[in-house]
């Protein structure tokens, strides 16, 4: 046997093995809440509700036992069996924070959560529907998942409460190649960008201010470092310089055949 072929048996399979194993994940890469052994003692966030933002559209349906008492201050129609059937339309929330609601005008919900802005309707509708009560729902609730994740794009929402985990799961979950320790999500808070990371590999992620995500937030997942050196690589190179070697050793041993 030739040097070149001596080498090239004994040299390929080490290369090849290498090559495997680099490639191999670790559990510890991809499992998510590692250390949650003890969730049962984390902080709930149950009482979460997400803040009226600017160009958030309301929903908004007034009612009482009289429904033509409720009728000037609905948006919507009154069918003929009395009831409110709501239609397309909403109420914008202006560069101002406020709504211009029928009757009383302009009425300030940026900074609300629903709770807050139902009571604040609620008090002022008093004066004129003794039974008043107000609904109140985000029709444009939606988040976006972006990076490595099998299915990214823009998501509508329509209960208005959605976790990072649910986003994540939404979008397809994350590819084997996306970075678990470093999401990151972007926040916008009265025209100010804000910048979160959290860890899905961590416990601590149920106790994260973005573990329930805002409307219009933009959940953004890293590819890890393997995955960006190799973004500008010719996805079949693998498979050529395996097809090179190869072809390498079947010809230094048909030479050293011919030679013996």
């Amino acid at each position: 046997m030739t040097k070149l072929a001596y080498y090239l048996s004994k040299f390929f399979p080490l290369l090849l093995l290498i090559i495997v194993v680099s490639s191999c994940v670790s559990p510890k890469d991809i499992v998510y809440f590692q250390d949650a052994s003890n969730l049962e003692k984390l902080v709930s966030t149950n009482s979460f509700e997400p803040k009226y933002q600017i160009d958030d559209i309301l929903n908004i349906v007034v009612s009482s036992e009289n429904p033509q008492a409720a009728r000037p201050f609905n948006q919507n129609v009154i069918g003929q069996d009395g009831n409110v059937q709501p239609t397309a339309s909403g109420y914008l929330i202006g560069s101002d924070g406020n709504i211009i609601f029928p009757v009383l005008g302009p009425i300030k919900l940026a900074g609300l959560d629903r709770r807050e802005a139902t009571s604040l309707l609620v008090d002022k509708l008093k004066d004129y529907i003794t039974d008043v009560v107000v609904s109140i729902r985000i029709t444009n609730f939606k988040v976006t998942v972006n990076g490595a994740v099998n299915r990214p794009g823009s998501f509508s929402i329509p209960n208005e409460r959605l976790t990072i985990i649910e986003a994540i799961g939404l979008a397809g979950d994350l590819s084997i190649k996306g970075k678990r320790e470093n999401i990151k999500v972007i926040r916008d808070s009265d025209g100010v960008k804000q910048f979160y990371e959290v860890d899905l590999t961590s416990k601590e992620i149920f106790n994260s201010p973005v573990y329930y995500l805002m409307q219009n937030d933009v959940v953004y997942v890293e590819p890890n470092t393997s995955q960006v050196r190799s973004a500008g690589a010719n996805p079949n190179l693998f498979a050529v310089v395996v097809s090179l070697a190869g072809l390498g050793i079947a010809v230094a041993t048909f030479v050293n055949t011919l030679n013996n």
